[in-house]
């Protein structure tokens, strides 16, 4: 870790992983803005996360943290950090790794980094849609091992994209691109969440269904776009994915408890179900011993949606600037909780 002049008062920031593009100048600069020595910056300088007790540990009397989804915040983080914390800015649109109601209780502030990834997200959903249904992995891997001898009628055959009949979990704005981009494809949009969406369904001729389970037995392809929280947390289960045509494809990027990985393993594995396209899991880094990784039938992705470089600077970027509103009076662009009160 490389440490900046980590003052004795603690008026100090810590930013828990390395960040790329303007970030960090941004901060030094913002920081300098606030005075001479009034604020300085613990950056714990590695693209590896922190160990826990390092975190424990550097998190003690700052007034400011930037943070990943790895990085827990918690009670015991928050009781470490003291009463003078008056923001934790997470890098990702995801907050789930913030108890967020603690932080609201202490007057905490918690803020994300949504818009900025929307399209670049939506695109990597479209990559997994069409590996998934085209079985692009097994293709790569037929044609490596040399096993690719003659042409034959159905060896590799998928499941047709245009057309098909596209199930939409979550319509917000990443739920919304994936479905602007299928109409390039000329398909069938139907779309579940807490409320219907006119404008929504003007833009793409989307049609709402109230019910997840006539969502689920109509769809050709499912793709699941809601946070992760106690009402989504094992949303697609066993239930869920009876539900769905034996032809189906199920697609996540949204976050891994949403979906019943043992489940999931199942339905495919039996061939209940088609493919899958996954960019995240349960538990992450997935486990070596994860049966998933033995299936043909599912992609499998390193939790890769954000990650262009333009996006991944601009998202560091704006978790800065929340951090700076914050920490100047301001309100921060991206707050989570404004229910935590006005900046200190």
């Amino acid at each position: 870790m490389t440490t900046a002049a980590i003052p004795a008062s603690p008026a100090t920031v810590l930013v828990t992983r390395r960040l790329p593009g303007a970030a960090l100048p941004v901060l030094r600069e913002g920081l300098a803005g606030l005075g001479p020595g009034a604020t300085e910056l613990r950056l714990w300088d590695s693209d590896d996360p922190m160990p826990r007790d390092a975190l424990l540990a550097q998190a003690r009397g700052v007034v400011g943290l930037v943070c990943l989804l790895t990085d827990r915040i918690d009670a015991e983080l928050l009781d470490a950090a003291g009463p003078g914390l008056r923001v934790a800015s997470n890098v990702a649109v995801g907050f789930d790794n913030i108890d967020v109601a603690e932080a609201t209780r202490r007057g905490v502030m918690v803020t994300n980094t949504p818009g900025v990834l929307t399209e670049t997200t939506a695109d990597l959903a479209w990559t997994l849609i069409l590996a998934a249904c085209r079985r692009l992995p097994e293709a790569i891997d037929h044609l490596r091992e040399r096993r690719w001898l003659t042409w034959r009628t159905l060896e590799l055959a998928g499941m047709d994209v245009h057309g098909a009949t596209l199930g939409v979990v979550g319509a917000g704005r990443i739920g919304q691109a994936v479905a602007r981009r299928a109409t390039g494809f000329a398909m069938k949009i139907i779309y579940h969440d807490t409320a219907p969406n006119p404008a929504f369904e003007r833009e793409t001729g989307a049609r709402f269904r109230p019910a997840l389970a006539d969502l689920l037995r109509e769809a050709d392809i499912v793709t699941l776009h809601v946070p992760l929280g106690d009402s989504t947390r094992g949303l697609i289960g066993r239930a869920e994915l009876a539900r769905m045509k034996p032809t189906a494809v199920l697609v996540n990027t949204s976050r891994g408890p949403v979906v019943d990985e043992a489940a999931l393993t199942e339905a495919l594995a039996s061939g209940r179900l088609f493919s899958a396209g996954l960019d995240v899991y349960a538990r992450e880094p997935l486990p070596a011993d994860s049966p998933l990784r033995g299936l043909k039938n599912v992609v499998l992705l390193p939790h890769v949606g954000s990650a262009t470089i333009r996006t991944r600077e601009r998202m560091a970027l704006l978790a800065v600037e929340n951090l700076l509103a914050a920490l100047t009076g301001g309100t921060p662009p991206c707050l989570v909780n404004p229910e935590a009160g006005p900046p200190r």
